[in-house]
């Protein structure tokens, strides 16, 4: 016998069943999230700060300066 499933969605960061009005189903899993932003942030501004010094280097090393 095939159960029903009423409209859900999921949890972002532990695929647990929610409401569709929902985004995240605990503060846990909210202070998880929000600390996953901040480290993909993070990483996004020093990749672009090694792209940057990669740059220079090049730039300095053709004598461009």
């Amino acid at each position: 016998m095939v159960e029903k499933v009423g409209q859900h969605v999921h949890c972002r960061m532990c695929g647990k069943a929610i409401p569709v009005t929902e985004a995240l189903c605990s503060e846990e899993c909210k202070e998880k999230y929000q600390a996953m932003l901040k480290k993909g942030k993070m990483l996004r501004y020093v990749m672009f700060a090694l792209m940057f010094i990669f740059l220079m280097m090049i730039l300095y090393s053709a004598n461009v300066f």
